[in-house]
């Protein structure tokens, strides 16, 4: 950190690109595509208020001169009324069913699986890394953005640790099984009742799966919908919710259960490589546990309604594909590689997500002005700067996936957003590490805490995953959203915002 407060400014290419320097047009028309396919909607809702409107001041001779002069006319009254009844059957059959959220809970570990830094640091010692690596373990977690309350599996406290695969499972239980014992309990939803089970997490994929732990832990019925979600890394949960909404789609009248989590037991790297090391500094313990439905009876005391979900894949990319490598090193020692481009892969694909996103989204005065600077520039060939919508119109609330602090710094400036916006990121990450694809609810669990969510607010989910992906999941709040009983920042939300490695986040 530089003098006077002022935040060092990181090399090239651990820095997001400048999202002002280039937007590609393919994924431009890629939003408008999407917003054409609802012009249907968007035309008929006018339409009808006119009608409405113009009945509204007709007086009782017109109706009656009306009635009289159809009379005459039997067969185009028929035939307007079936084109009617078959415009609104189609228009009812082909629109989305929509998405409820009723609740969900997130994992709190036991006090005792707590990581300080120095605890850490000396458990790291008996684990055979040299002084070069001890000495970068300490470095990244010194500048991590990262508490001293974060948690590590029980096996990873046990001196030697004991990566073992019965700990994996029992670490993958404890978590699963938490948050889904508090989702059941502050529901009141019976196990029996779920008709779709989606689970997702990267590292561990043990046989039979983690959806099949979770069946046969709560005896869920016998022609559940079950899928199990690997490799897919952070942004995986996000994957998983638009999965629950295109089944929701088709099932009728049911509930859906989305679990998301990362297993560290057995996937702690136990090498001296400084890139395969920065894993064990930032990831720790979390998940999470969602309760969806297209119930419309349940509209009344569900949380949130999900308006949109747009996915990126850059795997196409090699060199996109390959800046999340899980791999063995030259000893022959497995874990997770990250590649210096990361920042900038990251980039084009969160650019790629937004230009996407945009026009679902953005009020049509922003979309106006992006639009005709971007045909300006790419059809006229102007010497001009593409607009940058300013996102913070469109939504009221922002989950940015704690995957780092450098994520959230660089999301923070290029989208050009407030402190207050990040801070939901800063904080999840301060307390709780980097939790992969849960750490998003962790962030919506602070805002519901610090009493922010009101009806109508607006709240976006963006996180970034291996492959390279960049999702993002839109939801409006149906109501005043206000802390559960169950939430994981009850207890220790007063104090925060804390003071973070660069910066101090203040407001309530």
């Amino acid at each position: 950190m530089r003098a006077g407060g002022e935040r060092a400014t990181p090399p090239p290419h651990r820095r997001l690109p400048d999202f002002l320097q280039s937007v590609n047009l393919k994924y431009v028309k890629l939003g408008y595509h999407h917003l054409i396919t609802h012009f249907l909607t968007l035309l008929l809702l006018p339409m009808i208020a006119v009608v409405l409107l113009e009945a509204s001041q007709t007086d009782p001779n017109d109706v009656y001169e009306l009635w009289m002069h159809l009379q005459f006319n039997l067969v185009g009254v028929v035939a307007l009324s079936g084109l009617l009844v078959f415009a609104c059957t189609l228009y009812l059959l082909t629109r989305p069913r929509p998405v409820f959220l009723v609740d969900y809970a997130c994992f709190l570990p036991e006090d005792h699986l707590k990581a300080p830094y120095e605890e850490f640091i000396t458990h790291s010692k008996v684990c055979g890394f040299d002084d070069a690596a001890l000495e970068f373990q300490r470095k990244i977690l010194e500048r991590s953005g990262l508490g001293e309350e974060t948690y590590v599996p029980e096996a990873m406290h046990a001196i030697p640790p004991q990566p073992s695969m019965a700990n994996a499972r029992a670490e993958a239980e404890q978590v699963m099984f938490g948050c889904l014992d508090n989702l059941f309990a502050s529901t009141g939803i019976k196990p029996k009742d779920i008709g779709i089970l989606v689970v997702n997490c990267s590292l561990f994929n043990p046989t039979p799966s983690l959806s099949a732990m979770i069946v046969n832990k709560y005896k869920l019925r016998g022609n559940i919908k079950s899928y199990n979600l690997g490799g897919m890394g952070c942004s995986a949960g996000v994957i998983a919710v638009d999965l629950a909404r295109d089944l929701l789609q088709v099932h009728r009248s049911t509930y859906a259960v989305v679990v998301s989590t990362e297993n560290i037991t057995q996937n702690w790297y136990f090498g001296n490589k400084k890139s395969m090391l920065i894993p064990n500094c930032l990831f720790r313990v979390g998940g999470a546990a969602v309760l969806l439905t297209n119930k419309k009876s349940e509209k009344r005391r569900a949380k949130y309604e999900l308006v949109h979900t747009v996915r990126t894949h850059r795997g196409s990319d090699d060199r996109a594909f390959r800046c999340v490598y899980q791999e063995q090193d030259g000893t022959s020692k497995t874990g997770v590689s990250l590649s210096k481009d990361l920042m900038a892969i990251a980039g084009e694909a969160l650019k790629i997500n937004i230009t996407t996103l945009g026009p679902l989204v953005l009020p049509f005065s922003e979309q106006l002005l992006f639009f005709s600077t971007l045909v300006l520039k790419k059809v006229f060939k102007f010497k001009i700067k593409p607009y940058i919508p300013d996102f913070k119109l469109a939504f009221d609330h922002f989950c940015i996936h704690a995957g780092g602090r450098a994520v959230i710094d660089e999301l923070e400036t290029n989208l050009q957003l407030e402190p207050i916006h990040v801070e939901a990121s800063r904080m999840t990450l301060h307390r709780f590490g980097n939790t992969s694809s849960s750490s998003i609810w962790y962030e919506l669990a602070y805002m519901e805490a610090k009493g922010r969510v009101r009806k109508g607010h607006r709240v976006w989910q963006i996180a970034f995953g291996s492959g390279f992906k960049c999702n993002s999941a839109v939801w409006k709040a149906l109501r005043n959203v206000k802390m559960g009983e169950r939430s994981p920042w009850r207890g220790c939300v007063d104090r925060y915002p804390v003071l973070t490695v660069d910066r101090v986040l203040s407001g309530n």
